[in-house]
Order: C-alpha cells, then structure tokens, then sequence
C-alpha cells in the first residue's frame, strides 16, 4: 500500500503510510494519561528530557508540557563541537513555543577528555585518538544520559525517554544512552506515526521537514545510515511485528526478499537491548524471574 500525504500539510512535509495512520486525539489522551500516572506512582511531579533539535525529543516536549505542565518540565540541550547549530536553535523553537525551562550543557569536553582532541592524548590512550564515529556517537549518547541523570537531581525530576518503536525494534539506539529513562511516552509509535503526531500538535514545521538524525556527526542522517526510508521500513515492520506476517506472506505482499531478511535480522540482534540483564538463578525467588510485582505495587511510590 503506497503512503499518502498528510492531510493539509503544505507541501507534503512527509510521508504517512495508510495502514500507519492513527488517531492523534486519541493518542494524545492516552500518553498524557500514562505521563502522569508514571510521574504519580514513582512520587515525581516534574520532568527532563534531552531536547536535540529533532522529531521524537520535541514531540515528547510537547506530549509531556500538555500532560502536566511546561512549568514542570526541563529541556536539557547538549550539543558536541561538531553538532549542527541548526539542532540548538530548532531545540530553542521548541522551548519557546511551549514556555519551559532550558538548560544547555556543552558535552564536548566530556566527550575529548577520552578519546583526545588536537594531538592530545585523552583517558581512553593513544588509540583513541582514532576511534570510529561510530564510537565516538556512542559515547556521546551515553555523555547525555549522564547529563540528564544528573539534571534529574538537581531538577528533583524523573527523565522522560524520546525513542520510538521504529529505532527500538531495528535496535538503532545505544544502551545506556539514548535508550535510558525512567519512562518512554512514544515508544508504541513507529516514525511515521510520530510524525502525524507531531504535526498535530503543532510542532515547528522546520523539524518536521528535516531529515532525521542523531547529530552524531557531520552530515550523518538516519535513513541514510540504515538505507531505508522511514515510511517502507515502518510498514515492514507493522506488517512483521503487528500484524506477525512471516517472512513468505510478506515477500508475497510485495516487500523485497532482501530487504525482509535484513530487518528479521536487525530485530533479532537487537533483542539483548529491549530486555533487562539476564540473571544467573541460585535462590528461590530472583529479581525479574519469580520475584515479580507490578511497577504500582502499594508503597513504591518515592516520598
């Protein structure tokens, strides 16, 4: 089924495949419920999240300032050297538009003070110096999440996640980085969903046109790295996860064969990141096998 337009969005700013299309009214109730039930159970009122510029951090901005409030929320803004100046100042849009408080933590000196910078030699020795990008993005995401943590402190507020069930799935995140929080309001939404969302709720029209990145490196974007387009990637895995199609019904609904291995194979590599640390069984009951209460459980709540 090929995608369409959004409905009265000028100039088509992206694509949303039919079967993908939701109903945003009732997704905006539902997230903002579960906004504030995670908050009231945990004995939290307040919120951070890091706020890059791109789709996925300024819809949970907007999601979580409706839900309890901007005056509750703190956007954190943590560019590298070699970041866009473009991402702080879609960042910056987002934060005036819904009114809440911005904090802007340069982790470029976190970042050097491992792997070096300008012929010096950092924490991580001489081979670090010629580490990968690929590396070296990594560590950024996990840099933030520390930032974030430590926000969440001094904030006295949990840390809200930005990922979506596209990048989860495809296992396009990075453990203890961007993957970290305490909650994920938009992790049941694939990409495109994420974009008629935010559409919806009026984010700025610059970050719903331009192309999805990390901002790990220069001129890096994520279709481009993962050599798929958003709109067929999310309707391969619909069809997959969603709709549990097997590998002879999908190739027969007209995906490529290829391309249907290779997703089936990013899912299944990636596992070991949608699931907590296996334990190794000697007592009777053991945390997350037998030992098992519900995150409500009457008393766990922090006072």
């Amino acid at each position: 089924m090929s995608g369409t337009s959004v409905p009265g969005a000028p100039g088509a700013p992206f694509e949303l495949p039919e079967e993908l299309r939701i109903d945003t009214t009732v997704a905006r109730r539902v997230i903002a419920e579960f906004i504030r039930g995670q908050l009231a159970q945990a004995g939290f009122e307040r919120a951070v999240l890091g706020l890059s510029g791109g789709i996925d951090s300024a819809l949970v901005a907007y999601l979580t300032a409706e839900a309890i409030g901007a005056d509750r929320l703190l956007c954190v803004l943590m560019p590298y050297r070699t970041s866009s100046a473009a991402s702080v100042a879609d960042a910056d849009a987002v934060v005036e538009r819904l009114g809440c408080a911005r904090d802007l933590v340069e982790i470029t000196g976190m970042v050097d003070a491992y792997f070096g910078t300008d012929g010096r030699v950092g924490a991580a020795g001489e081979e670090g110096r010629t580490a990968s990008a690929l590396r070296r993005g990594n560590l950024m995401a996990r840099m933030r999440m520390a930032v974030l943590y430590d926000r969440s402190v001094t904030w006295g507020g949990l840390v809200v996640g930005t990922g979506n069930k596209t990048e989860a799935l495809i296992g396009y995140t990075t453990l203890f980085g961007d993957s970290a929080c305490a909650f994920a309001p938009i992790g049941d939404l694939y990409k495109s969903q994420v974009r008629q969302l935010a559409a919806d709720m009026g984010v700025p029209d610059a970050i719903l046109r331009k192309a999805p990145s990390a901002d790990l490196w220069p001129g890096q974007t994520d279709e481009s790295e993962a050599g798929f387009s958003y709109p067929d990637l999310d309707r391969l895995l619909h069809a997959m996860i969603d709709r549990r199609r097997t590998r002879e019904e999908l190739v027969a609904a007209g995906f490529p064969a290829e391309q249907v291995a290779r997703v089936e194979r990013m899912v299944a590599a990636s596992e070991f990141k949608r699931q907590m640390p296996p334990i190794a069984k000697l007592g009777p009951r053991t945390t997350g096998v037998d030992y098992l209460y519900p995150r409500r459980r009457p008393g766990s709540a922090r006072r």
